[in-house]
């Protein structure tokens, strides 16, 4: 079996806040004619710029046409040496070599007739407890509404939740007291996460003010790569502190600096389920537990996460990734499903991640390109009618 063509399709999924973010399709066809399917999630961060897609496309064909797709290795070896790690959090590169990845994964999966899960080492759990977030608080005035989404997706089944902190902590104190006085102990808040928006002193001293609140972890509380930094704050903090790992060097100096308690890991970040696996495996070797982290992806991404973390013996603490509910719609016949506060891993009657394009969505909420140019929910919708007329 040889790769014998890559499509790129970019589509544009607006969230239920308005915002549009943008992702990549990727497909990887073979002369056998099993098609494997990735994404590259969620571009729609800084830095602020953008990538060529047409260009990105013959970029890849020279990497993976002609390839065995079972050499997971080898292609990943090339896909490093052409889009390098670069110690930055929301590195595009990372974000490539993730969807070509997970495309990998899912062809040869279907090639064998069984689950990604199963490609990967087989499944420890069929679900994954994760958390929902709650986005960072600019003005009082948001308290209420960020109470009302606990509310909400309390009834759905939500009962822990990530917040966001750091840029108004007399906000963030008002919401914690909210949901202390409104639900008790019915609502766990797994973490606080800062985001490396504060270097650790600063991030240190929130944190001591927001104590007398029960919460399970503290996330990213000093800037990017200051490992002394982060290191200073575990050694300071009672809390456990976790940190998302974006490079195996990044990774290495955490663990050389004993940085954190939890590695926060996602293939979105470090590059895909190969490399997820490595950092996994890292951290299991450094007696360090494991949560898996998120950008808000699309189903095909989170379903990857979701194979990925069934397999995960070190997956000791609970998830982020519920990206999926946090847009208005997908590309996909059959989204992954959440149930009372889990991510259901796709199961195995299913080959490859489980996932099927719907091209009638696709063509809904398909864009151009990547540019930083702003598209609408009302432009797409406006579009969708015009295609449907």
């Amino acid at each position: 079996m040889k790769i014998s063509d890559i499509r790129l399709t970019v589509v544009g999924i607006p969230r239920t806040t308005g915002f549009v973010s943008k992702h990549v399709i990727v497909e990887l066809m073979t002369d056998e004619g099993v098609t494997g399917i990735g994404e590259m999630s969620d571009f729609s961060h800084l830095p602020h710029y953008s990538l060529n897609v047409d260009d990105l496309t013959h970029s890849l064909k020279d990497i993976v046409l002609g390839k065995n797709p079972f050499d997971i290795s080898l292609i990943n070896k090339e896909l490093t040496a052409n889009f390098p790690e670069a110690m930055f959090y929301y590195e595009k590169g990372n974000f490539i070599r993730n969807g070509v990845d997970a495309a990998l994964h899912d062809l040869c999966a279907k090639a064998l007739n069984i689950s990604v899960a199963d490609f990967i080492g087989g499944r420890i759990q069929d679900k994954i407890k994760v958390c929902f977030p709650i986005f960072r608080h600019r003005f009082m005035e948001e308290v209420e509404e960020n109470l009302e989404v606990v509310r909400k997706r309390f009834a759905q089944g939500f009962d822990t939740y990530r917040l966001y902190v750091g840029k108004n902590l007399d906000a963030d104190e008002a919401f914690l007291d909210g949901v202390k006085s409104e639900f008790g102990s019915k609502v766990t808040i797994k973490s606080l996460d800062f985001s490396h928006l504060l270097d650790w002193k600063l991030a240190l001293r929130a944190v001591k003010r927001l104590s007398q609140y029960d919460f399970q972890m503290v996330e990213s509380p000093a800037v990017q790569n200051d490992f002394d930094g982060l290191h200073h704050f575990r050694m300071k903090c009672e809390h456990l502190v976790s940190e998302h790992v974006w490079s195996f060097r990044q990774q290495y100096e955490m663990i050389r600096h004993d940085s954190v308690d939890i590695f926060n890991i996602s293939p979105i970040f470090i590059g895909g389920l190969t490399s997820a696996r490595k950092a996994a495996a890292a951290a299991e070797v450094a007696g360090k537990g494991c949560l898996m982290g998120t950008t808000q992806e699309l189903s095909i991404g989170t379903a990857a996460m979701a194979h990925l973390g069934s397999s995960l013996i070190n997956l000791n603490y609970t998830s982020d990734p519920t990206g999926p509910e946090l847009y208005i719609g997908d590309i996909v016949k059959n989204p992954v499903k959440y149930e009372n506060g889990y991510l259901l891993v796709p199961g195995r009657d299913v080959p490859g991640l489980g996932m099927e394009l719907d091209w009638d969505l696709i063509e809904k909420y398909r864009v151009p390109d990547l540019s930083w140019g702003t598209i609408s929910v009302h432009q797409l919708q406006d579009r969708t009618a015009q295609t449907k007329s």
